[in-house]
């Protein structure tokens, strides 16, 4: 009985791995047909209690607006250009309302209040980029809006401490295409999602046929006897 469970269990696992497999593909189709897309606007205030990441996430989208770059905040990261800070700053659009982008990249020596403020757009600016969904705190850094200290990309938290109003529930990274001299580098977004799932399948479904193995070693002898 105890082996029958343990088959049971083990095979129990190994399809519900095959099911997230087939949603993992999904997803990646979904999305590469999203960041090579022709940009759309970027959602607005009608819609933003409905932007969530199954329906937006790394949708492009384009923009035009007034940056607010002495309210940015600046977010810890690693890239493949090292370790530095992510730039977000607010976007004031023609209808009033405000979205965070992040500008790009810029190194760790920039870490100083107006630091990263080279290759500043004036004016009106369009941007183009990727939608992304508002981040929460770190599992073991925890953000300090007080001190200025970032550690992750969360838009209702940055927009609070920078006394932001009428706010997207999102943010939008930038390609690149807007990018000034010496200025933070865009277009460094990782579009990247582990696929082991088939793996994992593999794993549960050799162990559901080792307990049945174990079942039998033991059983066989029991009715010889």
């Amino acid at each position: 009985m105890l082996a029958l469970a343990g088959m049971a269990g083990f095979a129990a696992l190994g399809v519900w791995q095959l099911e997230r497999r087939a949603w993992k593909l999904e997803l990646i189709d979904r999305v590469e047909r999203r960041i090579h897309a022709e940009p759309v606007p970027a959602p607005g205030p009608e819609t933003w209690p409905s932007v969530d990441a199954a329906g937006y996430a790394y949708r492009r989208v384009r923009l035009t607006g007034r940056f607010l770059h002495d309210r940015e905040a600046l977010v810890q990261a690693v890239t493949e250009l090292g370790a530095g800070h992510w730039v977000l700053t607010p976007l004031v659009t023609a209808q009033g309302t405000t979205v965070l982008v992040n500008r790009g990249f810029v190194a760790g020596d920039r870490r100083a209040p107006g630091a990263s403020s080279a290759g500043n757009p004036v004016g009106e600016t369009q941007v183009t980029g990727l939608l992304r969904i508002s981040e929460s705190d770190g599992f073991l850094r925890r953000n300090d809006p007080a001190a200025g200290r970032w550690y992750s990309r969360d838009v209702a938290a940055i927009a609070a401490a920078s006394g932001l109003t009428d706010v997207a529930p999102y943010f939008v990274d930038a390609d690149g295409s807007s990018d000034g001299p010496g200025g933070p580098r865009g277009g460094l977004t990782v579009v990247a999602f582990n696929n082991h799932h088939l793996i994992y399948a593999l794993t549960w479904f050799v162990l559901a046929i080792m307990a049945g193995g174990a079942g039998l070693f033991i059983l066989l002898p029991e009715r010889r006897r």
